[in-house]
């Protein structure tokens, strides 16, 4: 299969160059092994080598051993051996040793050392547009955060074009496959994270149709604000008691581990009014085609529900942020206030540099995101904090354009890192 190339690697790469151990973490087969192994010298699969427990329980060392940057693949499998790469990054005293990739955490009764001064961490996620050759790339995050976007012109896509999209998923092994095999290959995805994945990452069993059940509802109320008593009723399965609350916080932390759940934090700008802040995240699976395949959707229930299928490009457009902002050293917040304002994505960079992004899947709401978008840099107290580099509004099915007002109209086929 033809390889394309990640916006993750350029990160890699530094993080090679400035420590002796990186680790890449990610979602289950978002495609960490195969970008690693591009950069490895040597290659041990610890969850496919059936040695891999003897060599651990008798001589971890042997393990380490092999042509660098040396690839140690699901390493988790064996977490002990972390406290063992660690300690050859000190003997070494060389970059770039070791490469490892994990697509869940280790069990907390594993102690590990914090690996600080000899690991360094990318996170990778599912592919984007950009890397998958949907978008052009033409209208770039860098030059929105720093104010400086040229004058540019797209036109826009098809809404059946965008639903496929989003069923399918930016899964790498799905690029050649048609819908129908991507929408089987999801929902086996998700039945295998119900009936096997969160089970192992937890170390205890955990119930299936609970799993379910909370994976519905979580794709139900995907990039929304919905606290856990919201899931609590949603679901059903909470009684309204300690043991039971806590439950669903342990599947929840399950599925952190697992990566599969991302939460979007909220900004905490200066503001001139008087309204509180929200501090709850938004809730989003790894990649919005889980919640298609959690709910048993497809194309043509998509196009029956809108007002849903808009959350779900919502959703999609905050993954394309995600990846886009690490790329520039920036972090995807989103802003809520006590007065019912809210402003879908706020990109910020280390240094304090941000832009503002609004989420439409469709023209029809154009102006009233752009509103919303005036109505937040006006908020800004610029005394105590610089004002937005750029305003912006991510659409589907609309072309690229800024408006008069010089707020920026990007269709999501033309944005990019």
């Amino acid at each position: 299969m033809e390889y394309k190339k990640r916006l993750v690697e350029a990160e890699l790469m530094a993080k090679m160059a400035a420590s002796g151990a990186v680790l890449i973490k990610g979602p289950k087969s978002c495609g960490k092994t195969e970008t690693a192994t591009r950069y490895a010298g040597s290659v041990l699969n610890m969850d496919r080598d059936p040695q891999v427990a003897i060599v651990m329980a008798t001589n971890p060392q042997l393990l380490l051993e092999g042509e660098t940057p040396r690839l140690i693949d699901e390493w988790q499998e064996h977490p002990e051996i972390w406290n063992y790469v660690r300690h050859e990054v000190d003997q070494r005293k060389s970059k770039g040793v070791f490469i490892l990739t994990g697509s869940a955490q280790p069990p907390e009764q594993v102690r590990l050392h914090s690996g600080a001064g000899r690991f360094t961490v990318v996170q990778m996620e599912t592919m984007t547009w950009q890397e998958l050759g949907h978008s052009s790339g033409t209208v770039k995050l860098s030059d929105l955060l720093a104010g400086q976007a040229k004058e540019f012109f797209e036109p826009g896509i098809s809404l059946d074009n965008i639903l496929e999209r989003i069923c399918t998923g930016g899964w790498p092994a799905l690029i050649h496959e048609n819908l129908p095999n991507a929408l089987n290959l999801n929902r086996g995805y998700v039945d295998l994270l119900c009936e096997v994945d969160m089970s192992r990452v937890s170390g205890i069993n955990r119930n299936p149709q609970k799993v379910r059940s909370l994976l519905r509802s979580l794709s139900r109320n995907i990039a929304t604000l919905a606290d856990n008593k919201t899931l609590e009723k949603d679901i059903g399965i909470i009684e309204n008691n300690t043991a039971s609350r806590n439950t669903l916080s342990e599947y929840l932390d399950a599925l952190s581990k697992l990566m599969i759940l991302y939460e979007q934090p909220a900004f905490n700008p200066h503001i001139r009014s008087a309204a509180s802040l929200r501090k709850s995240p938004k809730r989003h699976l790894c990649d919005p085609s889980l919640a298609v395949a959690a709910l048993g959707l497809d194309v043509e229930s998509l196009l029956k529900d809108l007002t849903y299928t808009g959350f779900l490009f919502e959703s999609l457009a905050i993954h394309e942020l995600n990846v886009y902002a690490k790329s520039n050293d920036a972090t995807v917040f989103h802003y809520s206030d006590s007065y019912g304002h809210e402003v879908d994505a706020i990109v910020q960079k280390r240094n304090g540099a941000y832009a503002a992004f609004e989420i439409k899947l469709g023209v029809g709401f154009i102006e009233e995101a752009a509103k919303s978008l005036t109505k937040f840099a006006a908020n800004i107290d610029p005394d105590k904090m610089e004002l937005p580099r750029s305003l912006n509004i991510i659409t589907g099915t609309g072309m690229s354009y800024r408006r008069p007002d010089g707020i920026n109209v990007i269709s999501l086929a033309s944005l990019g890192a």
